[in-house]
Order: structure tokens, then sequence, then C-alpha cells
């Protein structure tokens, strides 16, 4: 994996600037440079209307008692796609914009979604990792240890809860 991410912080710059390039060569220095300052700005207006958009669908599944797990997805791509316009270069920005298309997203989450339930990519503790032997989360014993001290008042009703002083 580290030799993966070493290979693209070498090969997107030289991509791009092979890019930039040719561009140049076919529009010209300042058309090439007002359309790089042309994408990040339309990135930033994009990424303002589709994030508050998918914030009031977080909020709408919040208020039905659903998890915003698909929300929560679409704001993480959004923001990946914003970051991607706002980097100079035309190859970061088609990828951008390609993210910025909710059938994309929805591809990429069910993909995602399809190779968790799969066993393909394992989430744990809210990061990705390899599938660890054991039993799954909350299929194995469950201890818990600790003092605790009754602190109910003698005057509290028999049948009101108990309450306990942390130590």
């Amino acid at each position: 994996m580290p030799l993966v991410i070493l290979s693209l912080f070498i090969a997107v710059p030289v991509i791009e600037i092979a890019v930039f390039i040719k561009v140049g060569g076919i529009l010209g220095l300042w058309p090439t440079i007002a359309l790089v300052l042309l994408t990040a700005i339309g990135g930033i207006s994009l990424m303002r209307a589709q994030g508050l958009a998918t914030l009031q669908r977080a909020q709408a599944s919040i208020e039905r008692g659903e998890a915003p797990l698909r929300e929560v997805f679409d704001g993480a791509c959004l923001l990946i796609a914003g970051m991607l316009l706002l980097t100079p270069g035309f190859v970061t920005d088609t990828l951008g914009l390609i993210l910025f298309l909710p059938p994309v997203r929805s591809a990429v989450f069910n993909w995602l979604g399809g190779a968790v339930r799969a066993g393909k990519i394992h989430v744990r503790g809210g990061g990705f990792g390899q599938h660890r032997p054991g039993p799954p989360p909350g299929q194995g014993p469950l201890d818990i240890e600790g003092d605790y001290r009754d602190v109910t008042p003698p005057d509290d009703p028999p049948d009101a809860p108990p309450r306990i002083d942390r130590k």
C-alpha cells in the first residue's frame, strides 16, 4: 500500500504537467489558467449546493429515525470531489466532476456495501482493514468490571431507580 501511495504522489503531478502542456499548447497560456480557475470556482459552488442538499437529506433521515449512512458517504465523496476540483489540474478536475455525479457515488456506495457484506472489506472501529480472526463484534463474552456505591437517599420511594455514584 505505501508503494501505491508513493506511485500516485509521483504519477499524478507528472500526468497533470503533461496535460497542462498539451492544453496550453492548444488553448494558450491565459485561457488555460482561466479554465483552471473556472473549474475551482465551479467546484466550490457545486460542493456548496450539493453539500447543503446532502445535509438536508441527512437531517430528514435522522428525523425518520434512520442512520444517515448514505448521506455521510455522499458528504465524504463531495468533500473529496471539492478537494480534487480545488487542486490545479485537468485530470484531478475530471475525477472531481465525475465524483459529483450522483449515479457514480451511488455505484461506488453499492460496490463498497457489497464488498463489506462479502467480507472483502472489513469495517471495524470506524476504519477499514483486513478481517481479524475472532467472534464478530457483539458476539463474544462481555465482562464489565467496576465498583459502585448506591447513593439513593432513604426518603426516595422504593420503586425509584437507584442512583449510582461512579468512582
